[in-house]
């Protein structure tokens, strides 16, 4: 048995994967202790029986960073060096701002220090680090009650032998500390430089986190889901929590790539609306990551998967900015007050709120019937805005919709035209709270030809989670041409990453895993490089090849007289999860009658018009429900608009498409 745990904004998920079926459970989660709302969701499972695995999606790390709610740590670095997190790349972020501001640095400026030592770019080291010029600072930071120090001296990816002394120092005087090299051993001093600030700066707070919630559930069935789409033990989160950045959006898409698979549509795009934001990544048959990659404006260079996030979700707050247009987001009502429906004190008006003003909500029916909501408090709030905007409050609530169906259609865009991708090459795979309340008309936008809403979609990716597999990275900065003669040197660095893997993966209990080679290249004399796979026994030559490929797909060029350069070497290591497909079922026929519990009018942009509503639980395979019509079950909302259809495949999954497709 495994269980999988996501903490998200507005929810706290949990399900139980067993012989006997998949379980779910859901709670509203509480930011001040996301713990609590763990222990809540277990305890509402009702389980007495200990899983094999629990594998939590954490966004301890992630409301750190967005809240900068975590202490102040500090920073030891090479004399000349300190200012690196403050300077950055000097990228506007916005051209064509009058006024442009820049994110403000993790450590301030009092905590930023310079200790004489000096490593060349080729690992020879010029000055030996001055020990007394640490032991002066690691006093300093005692006195200040610094708890936290990142360590990050130029050049330690080439020889780390200063900056290991440097962190073997201040950890035996008591702080925890990041060292870069154990981190990001790669090049590019930014990047290098932020990725490890960010890891000291949340290590504390994963920490503390980890280890009570370990010892609430026991220590050795705790696993953490990481932002590469793969589960580590708590400990080794503990160890490197920047990791963990992207913990819960990476289930749900490990999760639609499986969903993908089992229908033989490997190519899907998968849209997870939650409460507070929408997640969209782009799956072309395996899980693509990225390493260019930042939160809350702040660098992050490890592999993460290429997810883009927006702030549009259930509780996305809408308002009508100074000029009279209509704004949704990004600003989100949370958990706690929650939409105003929610009968939690909200006031203000979200997306939530629309739905139910539409009709398309049935209040009873929330959450499986444990929460009602309550329409007639969304009436005050939709009374102010549709003033403001001069509309009726029904033309508000259809414009909200709009308006953040824009906004999540603009980030598909983004993942797959702007990347080289035609979306109606790919199936929406739609998940999250809200997700199947927006997925037909989003799809209608973006011309993709069928959505997929998997069974349980308010609680999928704690279902990616459950069954995820357990994956560790490591890199090495290389910086050498890549040519008929790397080749031996180039696995004899692979071959010692295998190895460091290989018994790191041993000390999480995962045997035998898999080993995959993949290099950093680009043209020499570019600043950016294309990572590319290495295939089990390709040549240098076959590898440059799929390096021109994949330029030319993406700048529309390739250039063969050109030599390469190898920047870094990765080597990722997967211990597979032996995951049961989910079962077929034999066809019910198309009359879904069954399940139809209420006809009653809603609104849509069609018009106010007649309804059926019907009960997901009491669904067959084969059924086919023509809209307009809305699908409830305890997780999410299903709503198939004017002009739409939904069918039930194999698997029990909603095929949602347009008539005539």
């Amino acid at each position: 048995m495994r269980i999988g745990i996501d903490t998200g904004g507005t929810f706290t998920d949990i399900v139980r994967i067993a012989d006997e079926g998949v379980r779910v459970h859901k709670v509203p989660s509480t930011p001040d202790d996301p713990g609590r709302a763990v222990a809540d969701a277990l305890s509402g499972l009702g389980t007495a029986t200990p899983a094999d695995r629990l594998i939590h999606g954490t966004t301890v790390a992630t409301n750190a960073l967005l809240t900068r709610g975590a202490a102040p740590v500090a920073l030891v670095t090479t004399r000349g060096f300190r200012d690196v997190l403050v300077i950055g790349r000097q990228a506007r972020a916005d051209l064509y701002a009058l006024e442009p501001s820049r994110v403000e640095p993790l450590i301030g400026d009092q905590y930023r220090f310079e200790v004489s030592e000096r490593t060349l770019f080729d690992g020879t080291i010029e000055t030996v680090l001055e020990e007394d010029d640490l032991h002066r600072i690691g006093a300093r930071l005692l006195r200040a009650g610094i708890e936290s120090v990142a360590v990050c001296f130029l050049h330690s990816y080439a020889n780390p032998k200063n900056e290991r002394r440097a962190a073997a120092i201040l950890r035996k005087a008591g702080f925890i500390v990041t060292a870069s090299h154990e981190v990001l051993p790669e090049y590019r001093e930014v990047e290098r430089f932020s990725t490890t600030a960010v890891n000291a700066y949340v290590a504390p707070v994963v920490s503390d986190y980890l280890k009570r919630l370990s010892r609430r559930v026991g220590r050795d069935r705790l696993a953490v889901m990481q932002s590469n789409g793969g589960i580590v033990s708590w400990r080794a989160s503990v160890r490197a929590p920047v990791r963990t950045v992207l913990s819960g959006p990476a289930g749900g898409v490990v999760a639609a790539l499986r969903t993908g698979r089992e229908r033989g549509t490997p190519n899907v795009i998968s849209f997870d609306m939650g409460g507070t934001s929408t997640d969209v990544a782009l799956v072309t048959g395996e899980l693509s990551w990225t390493t260019e990659f930042s939160i809350a404006g702040l660098p992050v260079a490890l592999p993460v998967l290429d997810i883009l996030t927006v702030g549009a979700g259930g509780g996305s707050i809408a308002r009508v900015d100074a000029g009279g247009a209509l704004v949704v987001g990004p600003e989100s009502a949370g958990a706690v007050p929650g939409p105003a429906c929610y009968d939690r004190g909200g006031t203000d008006v979200a997306v939530t709120d629309a739905h139910v003003l539409l009709d398309r909500i049935p209040p009873s029916r929330f959450l499986g019937g444990r929460m009602r909501l309550a329409p007639d408090l969304v009436t005050g709030p939709f009374a102010r805005l549709s003033k403001a905007a001069g509309l009726s409050p029904a033309e508000t609530a259809l414009g909200i919709l709009r308006v953040v169906e824009a906004k999540m259609e603009r980030a598909i865009r983004r993942i797959s035209l702007e990347r080289g991708h035609d979306p109606t090459d790919f199936c929406l795979v739609s998940f999250g709270g809200a997700g199947a309340l927006h997925a037909a008309r989003l799809a209608e936008s973006l011309g993709i030809a069928e959505v997929v809403v998997p069974p349980d979609p308010g609680a999928f990716s704690a279902i990616g989670m459950a069954r995820a597999d357990v994956v560790q990275d490591l890199s090495v900065a290389v910086l050498r041409p890549f040519d008929g003669r790397c080749a031996k040197p180039l696995q004899a660095i692979a071959d010692r990453l295998s190895k460091r893997l290989a018994r790191s993966m041993a000390r999480d209990g995962s045997k035998n895993p898999r080993f995959t080679v993949a290099f950093d290249l680009r043209y020499a004399g570019q600043s950016f490089e294309i990572t590319v796979d290495r295939p089990a026994g390709a040549s240098p030559a076959e590898v440059a090849e799929a390096f021109a490929v994949a330029h030319e797909r993406l700048y529309g060029a390739r250039h063969p007289q050109r030599s390469l350069e190898v920047v870094a070497i990765r080597v990722r290591a997967v211990g597979e999860i032996r995951v049961a497909p989910t079962k077929r079922r034999r066809s019910a026929g198309l009359d879904p009658s069954r399940a139809l519990y209420e006809t009653t009018d809603a609104v849509f942009r069609e018009g106010t018009m007649p309804t059926r509503f019907f009960s997901r639980d009491r669904l067959r395979a084969g059924n086919l429900i023509e809209g307009p019509a809305v699908i409830t079950e305890e997780t999410a909302t299903a709503v198939v608009p004017p002009g739409h259809r939904a069918k039930v495949d194999a698997r029990l999954n909603l095929v949602l498409t347009r008539d005539g497709r």
